[in-house]
């Protein structure tokens, strides 16, 4: 056992002297000590009851054999860091968490892991841990929030940001809104739809790393604190079977995520996490793999807020497993995998049914016979730039505009709730990519503002920055390379044409390439003013959106 390292032989009696100032007794000495990565704190909903999950873990490994041991990982709630300078904090902190758990696990020399995420940057922050500690992991989220009701229909956080824009707009009441807020997240969890943190817990039941029923198993389902009790015991069987976490996370595995990522529509934000694990394994993965995969994989699924249908809805209908069932039907994954139950991906999805061919379309009546994400390049975005096809409406699939041209989230904001905006504008949002933030914030606040105030199926909005997986609309991020190192978007001038072909995967700005030119040679960086702290490491380490802002150095 790894731990042997700290536990047994006469040299390492200091080492037993200070497990026995935690209460250890000689016989858990004897036993493995698996590590419980605990990412719950009191400001995150998706993360309030990952004590309880954490609980349940610790009965399942203590059952099967083990010592269970708890420490922690941060988070970062999304929604309420969206729209301030909170929101520079949210993609930096999956580095964060990745190194910090490692630090713990290799100080302490834990024989396995189990990681209990749930939101944005916990789930890829801890498999990008689990890729470079390398010891039997399993993971288990802490479960999504139940849909709300308003109004006799199902709603959800974006729904309550759409909302505000709606009042801006002057069509809808601050009584209205107030009703939203208080009913749209009605319970503990990540929120109810296939944003960004239920798109990883999805995607890591495809990766196999988690058990069925991860990612869409409710939070405040007694079926979630079962499956994180079988997720301690598995882990003591990984231990046993010496199952570590580069045997489940190769590269066919990431492509099989990536496939079922494009069925299921998930977040924008996917592909950035993605790129992230795979640099883990020494992959390199680049996101133009995003179109092949696309060009063959049809859209199953359509989760708010491209659709009406919640991750309740998803794991009533067979959850992951159901989908990729299907997927498996048209020969598009790799069923050879190893996963943490032990088994291969085709064993484990064998007698997978869909239960609900409205929520789950079968693969002869697919929303769309391409994938939920396109990357699109052209002059604007040599390197690549991500949308989400799958939620934006038929008429901004191709779309030619003026650019309205903003150098921060802020400034944006304020021109679309002022009215400044009109039908067929593209608003460019710059500046703001990892080093411009820095930190690559989401742009949940414009879109919504675009959506509420009626303008989703006449204004695109493009970005060096992220988006929510809350977004919808003809929404453009990642742009790449980003303004701040003056990439073509730091070039672009107010009522400049800018042309959307979402089918071709192009997004070109209608400016000759001598102008271009000219205005490079002009170009100087905007002064953010000053960073410090852990921003300023970050910028100076930091890649492009493209490139997963993965962090490397110089």
């Amino acid at each position: 056992m790894r731990s042997d390292n700290v536990k047994t032989g006469v040299e390492h009696a200091p080492h037993r002297s200070l497990f026995n100032a935690l209460g250890f007794t000689e016989e858990e000495m004897k036993k493995p000590m698996i590590g419980i990565v605990s990412s719950y704190n009191e400001i995150v909903p998706g993360h309030m009851n990952i004590d309880k999950i954490v609980n349940a873990v610790k009965l399942g490994v203590a059952e099967a054999g083990g010592v269970p041991v708890v420490f922690p990982a941060i988070a970062v709630c999304d929604g309420i860091a969206m729209g301030h300078v909170g929101m520079k904090y949210s993609l930096v902190t999956r580095d964060l968490i990745a190194d910090s758990t490692e630090c713990m696990a290799l100080a302490h020399q834990f024989d396995g892991l189990v990681m209990v995420p749930n939101c944005d940057k916990n789930v890829p922050g801890l498999l990008m841990a689990a890729a470079r500690i390398n010891i039997p992991t399993v993971f288990v989220s802490g479960g999504p929030m139940l849909a709300g009701h308003v109004k006799g229909q199902k709603r959800s956080l974006s729904s309550m940001f759409e909302a505000v824009g709606a009042h801006a707009a002057g069509t809808m009441t601050e009584e209205d809104v107030c009703e939203f807020e208080q009913k749209v997240c009605p319970t503990c969890g990540s929120c109810s739809g296939m944003y960004t943190a239920n798109s990883m817990n999805c995607l890591t039941e495809a990766l196999g790393m988690g058990l069925r029923g991860n990612g869409t198993i409710p939070a405040v389902y007694s079926e979630r604190l079962k499956l994180a009790k079988h997720a301690g015991m598995k882990v003591m069987e990984m231990l046993e079977k010496n199952i570590r976490p580069r045997d489940i996370m190769t590269k066919e595995a990431i492509l099989n995520a990536l496939t079922v990522d494009m069925a299921l529509g998930c977040s924008t934000n996917s592909m950035l996490h993605l790129p992230a694990i795979a640099h883990e394994i020494g992959f390199d993965f680049d996101i133009s793999f995003a179109n092949p995969i696309s060009e063959k994989t049809p859209n199953l699924c359509h989760l708010a807020p491209a659709g009406p249908t919640y991750m309740e809805d998803l794991n009533e209908a067979g959850g992951v497993y159901a989908v990729m069932k299907e997927l498996a039907d048209l020969g598009l994954l790799n069923l050879d995998c190893m996963t943490v139950t032990g088994k291969t991906v085709g064993e484990n999805i064998k007698n997978a049914v869909n239960l609900n061919p409205e929520v789950i379309r079968p693969v002869d009546n697919p929303y769309s016979k391409t994938g939920g994400l396109a990357v699109l390049k052209g002059n604007l975005a040599p390197d690549g730039s991500v949308v989400k096809r799958s939620a934006v409406v038929p008429e901004m699939m191709v779309h030619e505009g003026p650019a309205r041209v903003f150098d921060s989230e802020e400034d944006a904001i304020a021109a679309i709730k002022g009215g400044k905006i009109v039908a067929g504008d593209v608003v460019v949002i710059r500046y703001e990519g990892p080093k411009g933030g820095p930190g690559m914030r989401e742009m949940l606040n414009p879109t919504s503002a675009i959506a509420g105030m009626g303008l989703g199926s006449s204004v695109a909005l493009i970005t060096d920055g992220r988006f929510s997986g809350a977004s919808r609309g003809a929404s453009i991020g990642h742009v790449s390379p980003e303004a701040a190192v003056g990439g073509p978007i730091a070039l672009v001038k107010e009522g400049d044409i800018i042309s959307i072909n979402i089918p071709e995967m192009k997004l070109d700005l209608k400016v000759s390439d001598e102008e271009l030119a000219k205005r490079k040679a002009e170009w100087k960086p905007i002064d953010k003013g000053e960073v410090t702290g852990y921003l300023a490491r970050y910028r100076e380490l930091v890649t492009s959106g493209n490139r997963g802002a993965v962090l490397e150095i110089k």
